[in-house]
């Protein structure tokens, strides 16, 4: 058994799905994650909810105050010591007890919501759930767990294995578009904005600031910018560039890129492939990132498989 996350399929859901063997029996698992007393421990927010089918339940994180008012969760199923249900907002998560020997495996699953927008966050959310299972455990076992303070690596692992940095190709007028989107972990607006420009200022009819341009894509001036959630520049010889910053209050902050090109290239897609994420650890802080040879080499060979 791993620990890693798998994202599956499940009536048409994606769902992640964890498996943790813990050396303690099923009625100890099943206190600390359902009790939200115990839960406190370990859950990443605070959980008001009592333990019956139906009832409301309520989750606010240690920054933010409670509205009144605002249940935004539903307890689903409660089956003791077996399976603990709920929904959370647009997900709903479940936890199943079996017993093992003298302790039980623990199998946790997230079916998450919000659509195509929803799943470009499991990289994220699945390095977090790894963050705070772990938590569980250590918080079972009676011993003290270490902060996770790397988290770019476990997010960008978890986006590469799940295929959601993956870009797209459709056919348009004269050519083909590429399209990447990516997660950008709750970064606010603005601070994606200034990783991307770099402090400058640039207009219309300037030079594209050098970390929304790739090497491999000779770029032209810009074309429009609406600071701070639009940048396009002209891409030669024939096509766009467009950076755009979405904000969704329940989703997260995300970054859509778009590339017109007259002659489909795999070294295209893989370069913008890796500047994501590049730029990603960029906006986490992770700026003095040299470009991985090795890692482009990768890609273009992957990116050309699926091109044939």
């Amino acid at each position: 058994m791993t620990n890693e996350a798998t994202l599956q399929t499940i009536n048409g859901e994606p769902t992640l799905r964890f498996e943790r063997r813990l050396k303690h029996p099923p009625a100890k698992v099943w206190r600390a994650v359902s009790d939200p007393a115990e839960m406190a421990a370990w859950f990443p927010a605070k959980v008001e909810a009592e333990l019956r089918p139906g009832a409301p339940m309520r989750f606010t994180f240690p920054e933010e105050a409670v509205v009144d008012g605002t249940w935004d969760g539903e307890v689903l199923e409660v089956d003791p010591p077996k399976v603990f249900m709920f929904r959370w907002n647009a997900d709903v998560l479940r936890f199943e007890l079996i017993p093992d020997g003298d302790g039980c495996l623990l199998v946790f699953t997230q079916t998450i919501g919000g659509g195509n927008v929803g799943l470009l966050a499991a990289g994220r959310t699945a390095a977090g759930w790894d963050t705070c299972l772990d938590e569980l455990a250590g918080r079972l076992d009676g011993r003290s767990v270490e902060p996770r303070t790397d988290w770019v690596g476990p997010i960008t692992r978890y986006i590469d294995a799940f295929g959601l940095g993956d870009g797209t190709v459709r056919q348009v007028d004269g050519g083909c578009e590429l399209y990447f989107a990516r997660d950008l972990v709750w970064k606010p607006v603005e601070e994606v904005w200034q990783a991307l420009v770099e402090d400058a200022t640039p207009g219309v009819g300037d030079e594209p600031p050098k970390r929304a341009t790739n090497g491999h894509v000779p770029a032209g001036k810009i074309t429009q910018i609406e600071a701070p959630r639009v940048l396009e520049y002209e891409a030669r010889p024939a096509g766009s560039v467009r950076w755009e910053i979405f904000s969704d209050p329940a989703l997260g902050v995300r970054v859509e890129l778009t590339h017109t090109v007259a002659e489909l290239r795999p070294d295209v897609l893989a370069a913008w492939h890796l500047h994501l994420e590049l730029f990603f650890a960029a906006t986490q802080g992770e700026t003095d990132i040299c470009w991985p040879e090795e890692r482009f080499k990768q890609l273009i060979e992957r990116y050309a498989a699926q091109l044939t």
